[in-house]
């Protein structure tokens, strides 16, 4: 379907959780909500009330610092830093009965974001836990297949509905739960025992006259850190020795703790789940208690890899077999090397290029041969298949496959001969990829640029021919190469580069990208700052190899095998989120064209082009028009046999991807290396055979069959070349359709649990920098506006949050509805409060922080860098130890806003920042206003 279904409320989800496969029935027209944007209506635009793109589940883009990360960690990824569970609801949020939208899945383009689930490949034998209404039996089997022609019927009439009604979002509610979601069996959270140790002390009461009260107090509740989850019952005598032990004492802190509980049972009659608990981390103040929830929350391997896996390796030292040298082609004397980040241990590509006498380029992409060390149906593989990606938080590396293979003999790394699956690609002045050859080979590379190396070569930042590489910390040239050699190459290889990204948007792939947020970290590891990063030419240069080359890869296997390929589909944009966009950019002016992924692309650019003089607005812009991009995720292409047109990438605007150029840390690519390496075979078996019939007369036979740019397809549907494919698939164990498409399963839930990990640590370390400095001050935007509350965005975290300021004690909100314009005042008249009725009002302090002007004093010390801030009587020290002279954090001075403050959209106004959570509830990053005035 064109868009979502709205599915709000505990009612309507019926029991069901986040991650959840389930069946939905749609609820009459009548009652289907009005869409947001050009089709639909909003009260007020400037209101964030009415019509608001804060979206429901945020997330952080990829590693900024590798152009190879882009393509494989989400190359076509929205980038747009925020954090999820960050905005306050309609609802009461002390309530213990929370009720959320059903939620969307929000990742980004390759990845980008999807609703629904991922299926999960159980490959330790996990039982299925099929429910209907949320009893544990199997779903209807026209339910689980998905196969019934009513049901395609039904779906095709609701997408002509929803098609009919573009105003209208379709709304419905869960009956029955196909799949329940592994994310059930880990949810971190923080249990309430006051209430319980309170009733304990208090336990002379009648009991008898409140059964009730005995049955509630057999329980605990527990609230999940994960505002998309329900609030959970746990059964006091069922809780962990230590739990009850401290509990009988009377220590309340254990509610400081974080723990991780697994769903038991939701019975009917019951509003909450109910659960046990699985282990307790610790307090969840501690950035190390927080590192183990976030790892079990997510499923994370953390074992050492089994002595059978590792067996599969060969000892070291190791050379490569003079047979494997003989079998190859050996391209040991051309000058090869890599470009990867300076801490990357794990080298899965290397670049070469030569000029050919007709003026062409030919530009060798070596990827490492991973599939020679890891065999199929060896524990190796078993293992690796198991871990399926390498999780990369900040401090730390969890690798999909051993250290021995992945950093030694596996790796490109320089000086040493090594395997590789190389393309040999022919391209000419006009990015053009007039030949090509695909196969083994033996390379020796002869350096290891990073990122920042290969940038100093392209802007020439110094006199190549009067330095002295080894003293300017350049690396090591090995082999009879020198650095003249390297520079020569990488020009050319950008220069390329650059003719190959601009012919791909000419052809209509979309770029959205924004300055990401990098956490410094001293020698000890711990993070000290913060800083904005952008990727350089040399990312965008690696970039463009390794699309092109996963490019061509989805090419050859899916013409080969065309029920057996597993491929990467990126679909088009949710509709009713880029709808909202389009109303954005409507109300300031701003001409979009979303027609294709190509038209949205250059109406960026001139949207770029017009906002020169604010680039944050831009990044802004940018960080909406990522929201209604789909999750990108893995298929097996007999899936979609009969739908190819849905096999496309809408963000690489391709028509086959895949992920063939990081074997190390990807066991997709493990599996496209076997199908490539299984078409090259049956290449070479039919293209004998075919000799053989002519008895080698002179007769011209075509090189290459299924490799070349022109795929045969007679000889591929031949008797012979159909003999050809297939014992060349079972001889690199190419798995059947319904196996890989578990596979393909599998791979994207994993692949979304190493994203999670890494933003969610992301988000911690920048948690953890703010409570360090207790203050953050800051420059922010307001995106929307209203009488309630604002949304902003903060430049210098690239996050957006939400100030409230209905029902404050001290302030006053005027609302001016014809000019969309707000005025806040500080009022000295207390609030009047009915009696019997609570006191809804909140304080002063958490809407503003407020200083005197007679005691504010600013004073900044350029060797140090430290901050000291008076705020009321009191004194808030933010020292920094180093000297940060590339900082965000606290690189300018932020004066304070005076009462009144008068704003409307998109004013600029300084906000506080500071850490919420941890020991007393999830993390968070709060904001206030920051405000002067003599008069509190």
């Amino acid at each position: 379907m064109s868009t979502d279904v709205f599915i709000g409320g505990i009612p309507a989800q019926n029991r069901a959780v986040q991650g959840d496969i389930v069946a939905v029935k749609f609820d009459p027209l009548p009652l289907w909500t009005k869409m947001k944007g050009p089709n639909g209506s909003c009260n007020n635009t400037a209101t964030l009330e009415g019509c608001n793109l804060l979206t429901e589940d945020k997330e952080v883009g990829g590693n900024i610092c590798n152009g190879k990360a882009k393509v494989g960690a989400e190359y076509e990824s929205a980038h747009c830093r925020s954090y999820p569970g960050q905005n306050k609801e309609d609802a009461d949020q002390n309530s213990s009965y929370r009720s959320y939208p059903l939620p969307e899945k929000t990742m980004v383009y390759d990845d980008i974001t999807s609703q629904g689930s991922t299926n999960h490949l159980d490959l330790h034998g996990m039982a299925s836990h099929d429910s209907i209404n949320g009893h544990h039996c199997a779903a209807p089997d026209s339910i689980k297949n998905n196969s019934c022609s009513g049901q395609s019927n039904a779906l095709e009439k609701m997408c002509l509905l929803v098609n009919s009604f573009p105003s209208k979002r379709p709304t419905g509610r869960v009956v029955a739960i196909i799949e329940r979601s592994p994310r059930r069996e880990g949810i971190v959270g923080h249990i309430n025992v006051k209430q319980w140790v309170s009733f304990r002390d208090t336990g002379k009461k009648d009991l008898k006259k409140n059964k009730n009260l005995i049955s509630e107090h057999e329980y605990i509740q527990l609230t999940p850190t994960d505002p998309k989850f329900p609030n959970m019952m746990l059964l006091v005598r069922k809780l962990p020795n230590c739990i009850k032990k401290r509990m009988k004492s009377g220590d309340v802190t254990i509610e400081m703790d974080l723990v991780a509980a697994q769903i038991d049972d939701w019975v009917e009659e019951s509003p909450f789940p109910e659960a046990h608990i699985l282990r307790v981390f610790g307090r969840g103040g501690e950035v190390q208690t927080q590192l183990d929830a976030i790892l079990f929350q997510n499923a994370i391997c953390l074992s050492e890899f089994l002595p059978e896996a590792l067996s599969c390796l060969p000892c070291v030292p190791w050379e490569v077999p003079l047979k494997e040298i003989q079998s190859r082609i050996d391209l040991r004397n051309l000058c090869i090397f890599t470009i990867d980040p300076s801490t990357a241990t794990d080298l899965d590509d290397a670049l070469s290029i030569e000029e050919l006498p007709n003026g062409n380029y030919r530009v060798g992409v070596h990827i490492a041969d991973v599939s020679y060390f890891v065999l199929p149906d060896t524990p190796l593989d078993s293992e690796a298949q198991f871990r399926s990606t390498s999780v990369y938080m900040l401090q730390r590396k969890l690798p999909m496959l051993p250290a021995l293979l992945s950093e030694n003999i596996g790796s490109l790394s320089p000086g040493g001969d090594r395997l590789a699956v190389s393309m040999l690609l022919d391209i000419n002045l006009a990015g053009d990829v007039v030949d090509r050859w695909i196969g083994r080979t033996v390379i020796h590379s002869c350096c290891k640029l990073s990122y920042e190396h290969a940038q100093d070569i392209i802007d020439k930042a110094f006199d190549f021919e009067g330095s002295n590489f080894s003293e300017d910390g350049y690396p090591r040239v090995y082999g009879h190469f020198e650095w003249p050699d390297v520079i020569k190459s990488l020009k050319s290889l950008y220069e390329i580069s650059n003719v190959l990204k601009q012919k791909r948007f000419t052809d209509g792939a979309l770029r959205l990208e924004n300055p990401k947020v990098v956490i410094l970290f001293d020698e000890n590891g711990v993070p000290y700052d913060s800083m904005l990063s952008e990727r350089k030419e040399s990312n965008f240069l690696v970039e463009e190899y390794m699309l092109l080359a996963n490019r061509i890869a989805a090419e050859v296997i899916c013409r080969a095998y065309p029920d057996g390929a597993l491929l990467r589909r990126h679909p088009e944009p949710n509709m009713r989120k880029l709808r909202e966009f389009m109303a954005f950019c409507q109300k300031h002016g701003l001409e979009l064209n979303t027609s294709s992924s190509g038209q949205f692309h250059w109406s960026l650019e001139q949207i770029r082009e017009k906002l020169k003089g604010d680039p944050v607005l831009y990044n802004i812009l940018i960080s909406f028009a990522t929201r209604p991009m789909q999750l990108a995720s893995y298929f097996c292409s007999g899936d979609l046999k009969d739908s190819e047109n849905e096999w496309g990438h809408y963000a690489l605007a391709v028509p086959f991807y895949t992920h063939f150029t990081s074997p190390l840390r990807r066991y997709p690519d493990i599996i496209v290396h076997r199908t490539l390496l299984a078409t090259i075979e049956a290449e070479e078996l039919y293209m004998k055979h075919q000799k053989a019939l002519q008895g080698y007369k002179e007769v011209k036979v075509q090189k290459r069959c299924f490799t070349d740019i022109s795929f045969d397809k007679i000889a591929a549907e031949s008797m012979e070349g159909r003999e050809a494919l297939s014992a060349a698939a079972v001889k690199h164990s190419v798995p059947c359709a319904e196996t890989l498409a578990d596979i393909a399963a599998y791979c994207n839930e994993r692949k979304l649990a190493s994203r999670n990990v890494k933003d969610a640590c992301d988000k911690l370390y920048i948690w953890f920098l703010l409570k360090k400095k207790e203050v953050l001050l800051s420059e922010a935007r307001i995106l929307g506006l209203g009488p309630r509350f604002m949304s902003i965005y903060i430049q210098k975290l690239a996050i957006e949050r939400r100030i409230y300021y209905d029902e404050v004690e001290g302030l006053t909100v005027e609302w001016l509805e014809t000019t969309s314009t707000l005025v806040l005042s500080m009022s000295t008249s207390k609030c009047a409060f009915r009696r019997g009725c609570p006191n809804k009002w909140r304080a002063f302090e958490e809407v503003a922080l407020l200083t005197c002007p007679y005691n504010l004093d600013f004073t900044m010390d350029n060797s140090n860098q430290s901050e000291v801030m008076k705020v009321d009587d009191s004194i808030t020290a933010m020292d920094r130890e180093e000297p940060i002279s590339r900082s965000d954090l606290s690189e300018t001075e932020i004066d304070p806003a005076f009462f009144p403050l008068t704003v409307c959209l998109l004013s600029t106004i300084p906000v506080a920042l500071h850490a919420v959570g941890g020991d007393d509830g999830p993390l968070d990053i709060g904001v206030r206003l920051y405000m002067s005035s003599y008069f509190r």
